[in-house]
């Protein structure tokens, strides 16, 4: 098992930056990738950054060159540096675990607005 806790969301207003971080435990050596997903008012859950242990990084577009996923294994802990923040980035940021064994992991989500 994994447990993964989110921290670092916020209200923000445009053009302002937060810092996400989850924090990972239990059988944390299973763990081979780790991601963020969003979930905005009234829209269906995303893919926002995937990192995994080859050293593959994705983004999703919209977020590309505003968001940066980084992982420090010593404290395994993942962030999300969200820079530039558009109102549309607005959404319960959910950090991803996935394991060797199958399983995917979640956090409980951390609110992010970004809104003057």
């Amino acid at each position: 098992q994994v447990q993964l806790v989110e921290s670092g969301g916020g209200l923000v207003q445009p053009g302002g930056a937060l810092r996400l971080s989850c924090k990972a435990s239990g059988i944390i050596a299973s763990i081979y990738a780790m991601a963020w997903y969003r979930r905005g008012p009234g829209k269906s859950r995303e893919l926002v950054a995937y990192n995994d242990n080859g050293g593959t990084t994705t983004y999703a577009d919209p977020v590309k060159g505003r968001l940066t996923i980084s992982r420090d294994n010593s404290e395994s802990t993942t962030t999300l540096q969200m820079n530039s923040l558009k109102p549309e980035d607005t959404a319960v940021y959910y950090c991803q675990a996935l394991s060797t064994n199958g399983h995917r992991y979640w956090g409980q989500g951390t609110q992010v607005t970004v809104s003057s």
